[in-house]
């Protein structure tokens, strides 16, 4: 019966957008279901820019492309979604779009011009803005480093995690603070809730798991837009997210290869784990049953056809229930192009050191270690022919549905786990872009 109560919730959030009443307050730092903390999460009072009204997108009914609307959200702490207050309409230039826009893989997009927001946090900026890629609007806030004039600096985009922003998840990894160390962009794309009431990315659809269009051809859209606009080497361009960030970081670093170098996936899911929430809800429950490869999959069977194209590092706790550990091993067996690992789980959904040792083909190295906190780890670390790392799977002992080593102050994190943020950065700059991935990149543009 709880199975059924949590697949009802989950099914009536995404689905339908229905009304769920918040029965107890929840601190979404607490680790538990996230299907529970997402029903019951209250909102914060933002504002927005969306294309249309409120009850426009409800019922599908979109204003033309010129008309941009600028709506202040009311959230009420005993609904799921927002109501909208007197809109503001703002006429825009019409857009001429391409014939072949649908098809396009970095299709045109439209940039809000009004000022950026500036926030003082030291050296550095953080600042906010609202990106257009045809119907789809999503705000951003970008971290430009000091000292970045006349540099070309590397780029990390930042996929939140479910009832998150990018404010909570820059505190939580503390991505900022190591871009300013370092010295490179950081850009966070937030979902909006009219695209997914919870503020999940929409992983688990189908037309959100392909090239030229859904999510991934905006958040694809939008890297080349920063790309562009701050002048950012297109050699050092990484992709990360957590939970269902880390699912759709997947999905964009494959389905757009000549633009990422390498992605991250925290706790995340496989490209193709699912292409509904029925699916959706078993692959978090136990892994999915053909997480690539699988009929109707675009993302899937582009991943079979490109063995090891993306390096990839993946991060997940193994006794995660919200997200199983499987599915990190699926993350990994999809990067490197592999299903010899399907079927390796016993009776209870668990897999030991000793079977991912055995299973992950041509001997990885293995490294036991243990954080300055006390969390036991095992680093899985796989090769390719000319001995290049090509993939690193951190598996988390003991470890739940939290990004590792975090900051307290922000929401689902584990300060006790190794640095997951400063060990994607070290994979992530080790693995600058091939030749033939700019080639293909110049070529798109």
């Amino acid at each position: 019966m709880n199975w059924i109560r949590k697949a009802t919730l989950a099914i009536r959030r995404v689905l339908t957008g229905a009304t769920v009443t918040r029965a107890a307050t929840t601190n979404i730092n607490t680790p538990g279901d996230a299907t529970e903390r997402a029903a019951t999460a209250p909102m914060r009072q933002e504002s927005t820019i969306l294309i249309g009204g409120g009850a426009g997108i409800e019922s599908g009914a979109f204003p033309p492309a010129s008309v941009v609307q600028s709506t202040d959200l009311a959230f009420d702490t005993e609904m799921s979604l927002p109501t909208t207050a007197a809109p503001v309409f703002v006429e825009l230039p019409p857009i001429d779009w391409p014939a072949d826009a649908q098809q396009a893989p970095l299709p045109l997009a439209l940039v809000d011009e009004k000022p950026r927001v500036t926030f003082g946090i030291g050296p550095g900026e953080f600042t906010h803005g609202v990106y257009t890629y045809f119907l789809q609007t999503r705000r951003y806030k970008l971290f430009t480093p000091p000292g970045h004039a006349g540099r070309q600096l590397p780029l990390v985009v930042m996929l939140h995690g479910c009832n998150q922003d990018p404010d909570d998840f820059a505190r939580g990894t503390g991505m900022n603070d190591r871009a300013r160390e370092q010295g490179f962009f950081v850009l966070y794309p937030e979902q909006s809730p009219f695209a997914n009431a919870s503020r999940c990315w929409n992983w688990f659809m189908r037309e959100h798991q392909q090239r030229g269009g859904g999510e991934p051809a905006l958040l694809a859209s939008m890297t080349q837009q920063m790309i562009e606009e701050h002048d950012i080497d297109p050699s050092r361009v990484y992709i990360a997210g957590l939970s269902a960030g880390g699912a759709m970081a997947a999905i964009v670093a494959t389905a757009y290869p000549e633009l990422f170098s390498a992605a991250g996936v925290h706790s995340g899911l496989a490209p193709g784990a699912a292409s509904n929430v029925f699916e959706a809800l078993s692959a978090m429950k136990s892994g999915s049953a053909a997480p690539y490869g699988s009929e109707g999959s675009e993302i899937a069977n582009a991943v079979a056809a490109n063995v090891g194209a993306m390096p990839t590092i993946v991060f997940h706790g193994d006794l995660d229930h919200t997200v199983h550990s499987r599915n990190g091993e699926q993350v990994i067996e999809a990067a490197l192009g592999r299903s010899a690992m399907a079927g390796a789980v016993d009776a209870a959904g668990n897999i030991g050191d000793r079977q991912i040792s055995a299973l992950l083909a041509d001997n990885p190295q293995m490294e036991h270690g243990e954080s300055a906190r006390g969390q036991r780890y095992t680093r899985f670390t796989h090769h390719d022919v000319q001995g290049h790392i090509a993939a690193e799977y951190w598996q988390l002992h003991g470890a739940g549905h939290a990004w590792s080593g975090g900051n307290a102050e922000g929401s689902y994190t584990d300060p006790s786990g190794p640095d997951a943020t400063r060990e994607m950065l070290r994979f992530f700059f080790a693995h600058p872009a091939p030749a033939e991935s700019l080639a293909m990149q110049n070529a798109a543009e």
